[in-house]
């Protein structure tokens, strides 16, 4: 299985960094491949909209790259912190690029998920404490916001894990750990 992992997190070793390798762990795989999507080199999408019709990006960098990983990758494991209850924008932006990775379009216009069957978890982390982090936007946001994206590429999401607080507790319990675990196995 190949597993590739998608770190929206500026921080590679933070917390959301953290429960994505726990989730990369749990699915067992030799092949998993990690991306800090923070270092990656990509121009912001111009919305010219060739790639609906090319099923390509004008542009050739390092989010057409991950687009072909994307593209071969079994399953994904995919993560952000909160920024402004959204996922981070280098995280949004190689997604942005990515449109004819995810998804076609029918003739009328509507979307074709081309990633169909394929499995996928969502991490996220944010400071703002349970329950505030659901109540306001913040964790929900990020949730909703890879959901719709993941949704039109056919994705299967397998789990979604959440840890607020960190502002004051940045450790990640043992129950989350296992709980990261499980849905890596659930990938398979």
């Amino acid at each position: 299985m190949n597993v590739l992992v998608l770190n929206g997190s500026p921080k590679k070793n933070g917390t959301v960094a953290s429960l994505l390798k726990s989730v990369a762990e749990g699915t067992e795989s030799t092949e998993i491949e990690w991306i800090d999507v923070c270092d990656l080199e990509m121009k912001n999408c111009t919305a010219c909209m060739k790639c609906r019709k090319d099923s390509i990006c004008i542009f050739q960098d390092d989010a057409a790259e991950i687009g072909k990983k994307i593209n071969n990758a079994d399953c994904l494991i995919v993560g952000s912190p909160v920024q402004w209850g959204n996922v981070s924008a280098p995280l949004k932006l190689l997604f942005d690029r990515n449109v004819p990775v995810m998804m076609g379009e029918s003739p009328g216009g509507l979307p074709v998920p081309r990633q169909k069957g394929k499995k996928v978890v969502i991490v996220t982390a944010c400071t703002t404490p349970w329950p505030f982090n659901f109540i306001f936007p913040e964790s929900r946001g990020v949730i909703a916001a890879l959901k719709e994206i993941l949704h039109h590429g056919g994705y299967k999401i397998c789990g979604k894990i959440v840890k607020p607080g960190t502002k004051r507790n940045k450790n990640i319990s043992q129950k989350q750990i296992e709980k990261a675990k499980l849905y890596g196995r659930r990938l398979k």
